[in-house]
């Protein structure tokens, strides 16, 4: 790689970055007005059009509040703590792959920020990465509330993240590689993997909607019923770093669900695969747009729909049901990709070229 090639790289990742940024603006409206259209309200409607300006109304507010530091917190730490809570939202996200790429001349311009070969080592490290902000935000305040929010909220990440873990396995072993677009390039031809590993599907997009602390998992800040949790004690644009990483993690979950069990950017075969559609670079970032939007949508659908669990059945459901679960279905997966190898079974839903 020359100057370049580094330099379509970082053009690429500003592009992303400022989606992102935009799309959490856009998506924290159409939460509060499509949870408002469910239960039958109202919603923002008084800033802009439809209210679209309410979102940036309250950032503006936030930005413009007076920044604090607790009498009691620890200063270094307590600055620190939303950085590392927001960062690796951003991070985990350079290895998606939003599109099948394209050339302009000679060069290569990849629809992805960083194509690595460890692509899902990257992903589950990112994701343990983010949990210390939420721990240490809590420790650093000075107060015993942010301090058993994080306990709590520390408690329960780490329990879904074997589960979000356990349930990538079966992935990796069927598709022979860590890398994400290799991931997605095994799900051509229509050969998603929703369809034969349903069950990691499902508990892959509920393990990251308990690591984004949503309901009904939200036992940490239940904002209902109780204070903040770990980030009680932060304010104004301290405080909205840690809602932009609850939100870019939303997009983040449903990004990577759709690259490793939804067929990434590939579309259906009755709209062009076959013809060769899917390679054109719009088509792809339509189609896995779409798809992200859509899971996008669960999550305030899920919202609006199911009662907060009480902290023994989260953690039970957690340990004793989802780890149970996906421990069973990654020596299914295994014993069966074993017999297709063997030639005991016909290799259905394999990778081209395995």
């Amino acid at each position: 790689m020359d100057w370049v090639d580094y330099l379509i790289r970082s053009v690429v990742a500003v592009v992303v970055f400022a989606a992102i940024l935009g799309t959490c603006t856009l998506l924290v409206w159409f939460e509060r007005r499509g949870a408002a259209w469910m239960q039958v309200r109202v919603g923002p409607n008084k800033a802009g059009p439809f209210g679209l300006l309410q979102t940036v109304a309250d950032a503006v507010k936030l930005l413009t509040k007076e920044v604090f530091v607790p009498d009691s917190a620890d200063p270094l730490v307590y600055r620190i703590a939303p950085l590392l809570s927001l960062l690796p939202a951003f991070l985990a996200l350079t290895i998606v792959p939003f599109g099948p790429g394209f050339h302009i001349g000679d060069r290569y311009v990849p629809m992805q920020i960083a194509d690595l070969n460890i692509g899902i080592l990257w992903l589950l490290c990112m994701s343990s990465i983010a949990v210390y902000g939420y721990i240490l935000a809590g420790w650093s305040s000075g107060s015993k509330y942010p301090l058993l929010g994080a306990v709590r909220q520390s408690a329960q990440v780490i329990s879904y993240e074997l589960v979000m873990s356990l349930a990538i396995i079966p992935v990796v072993i069927w598709a022979g590689t860590l890398s994400t677009s290799g991931i997605v390039e095994a799900q051509s031809r229509y050969h998603w993997y929703v369809v034969p590993l349903i069950v990691p599907a499902i508990a892959f997009f509920v393990s990251g909607i308990a690591e984004t602390n949503r309901p009904p998992f939200d036992l940490v800040e239940a904002e209902s019923e109780l204070v903040a949790g770990a980030i009680t004690e932060y304010g104004g644009v301290r405080f909205m770093m840690f809602f932009l990483a609850e939100y870019t993690n939303i997009i983040t979950i449903s990004a990577i669900t759709t690259t490793l069990f939804l067929g990434g950017w590939n579309g259906p075969i009755l709209f062009g695969t076959i013809a060769g559609w899917s390679v054109v670079p719009l088509w792809g970032l339509f189609w896995f747009l779409l798809k992200t939007g859509v899971l996008l949508f669960v999550f305030i659908w899920v919202r609006v729909s199911l009662p907060r669990l009480r902290y023994d059945q989260l953690m039970t459901f957690g340990w004793k049901i989802m780890i149970g679960v996906n421990v069973a279905v990654v020596l299914a997966v295994s014993f069966v990709i074993a017999l297709m190898e063997q030639g005991a079974l016909p290799m259905f839903w394999a990778p081209p070229g395995r």
